[in-house]
């Protein structure tokens, strides 16, 4: 088990646990951190969009740091470090690396466009960092408007050896997927990993694309274990229907503005978290959107154990 470019399997994107009253949940971290590996995934990645980084101060975000890699073992942590600033984003990612995550996820500032700026971007945020620190790259334009192409994501891979992963969250994206590995099939580019987000709506045919899994945050990361393994041993027809009977919570749970509220709702009914609570500002989950929570759970318990008694 290890973190670079031949990495395959599940990256949790962990969801920051907090206290009614914002504070950070440490006790909440532990337990979360354990159900994420009870549920066999082979990485946990925090700090991301979803685990309400930009709430965080620096403290509070090398603490949990310390925490999530003590408490995950030998299981590969993933940082976040993203930020407006350079000092920051190396203050927080030679800090991380030092307290033993095994790399950190960078994604680019919304306000480039070209891309010569995004490219240049990318250099200048390596060289801050520094080469030696293994990192993953985020694309995920639907947030951060930015758009990377398959051309400048090759140029970017090629220009840092550092960069092991792509975070493939492009929607749609299937034919990014395909023509990077066309890109490797050629010899134009070095191969890496890539997984994929999107809240695991595009998992299958992600996959079937040359993906080799997940770094999403579902509530369910034990059924994207499952998926994964599924097809990575080639039983298609039974990933299709372990897929299919999660469509409607998968569903669910990626709505903008309220996907996290569900999520974390979801997440404290299966014992992880001990409170749904977001760092305001935020977006709880009204009562009548917990009622259809626990309508679409009751559902996909005819169809698998794992939401029984949700």
């Amino acid at each position: 088990m290890g973190f670079n470019e031949s990495t395959k399997g599940v990256y949790t994107i962990a969801v920051t646990p907090f206290l009614p009253d914002g504070q950070v949940d440490r006790d909440s971290i532990d337990s979360m951190v354990d159900f994420y590996l009870e549920a066999g995934v082979d990485g946990i990645t925090i700090l991301g969009i979803m685990g309400e980084a930009q709430k965080l101060d620096q403290s509070e975000s090398l603490e949990i740091t310390r925490q999530v890699v003590k408490r995950a073992g030998k299981v590969p942590v993933v940082v976040g470090v993203s930020s407006p600033g350079f000092a920051a984003m190396r203050s927080l990612s030679r800090s991380a690396m030092d307290l033993g995550a095994a790399g950190v996820m960078i994604a680019p500032p919304s306000n480039l466009r070209t891309d010569d700026q995004i490219i240049g971007y990318f250099r200048q945020a390596i060289e801050a960092v520094g080469g030696d620190v293994p990192w993953v790259l985020q694309d995920h334009p639907l947030i951060l408007t930015v758009v990377m192409s398959p051309r400048v994501i090759r140029q970017i891979i090629q220009d840092h050896p550092s960069c092991c992963m792509l975070k493939h969250e492009e929607w749609p994206g299937l034919e990014k997927i395909s023509t990077l590995r066309n890109f490797e099939a050629d010899g134009s580019m070095r191969h890496i990993s890539i997984l994929c987000g999107n809240g695991g709506l595009f998992l299958d045919f992600e996959m079937a694309r040359g993906a080799d899994g997940a770094m999403t945050g579902y509530a369910f990361p034990d059924m994207l274990v499952e998926l994964v393994k599924l097809q990575a041993r080639g039983d298609w027809v039974a990933a299709q229907n372990l897929f299919d009977s999660h469509l409607p919570v998968l569903r669910y749970e990626h709505q903008t503005g309220v996907g996290l509220a569900v999520r974390k709702h979801v997440l404290m009914k299966r014992g992880a978290i001990k409170h749904d609570a977001q760092r305001r500002p935020a977006t709880p989950l009204s009562q009548q959107a917990q009622e259809e929570v626990g309508y679409l759970l009751r559902r996909l318990a005819e169809h698998d154990p794992r939401a029984a008694g949700l």
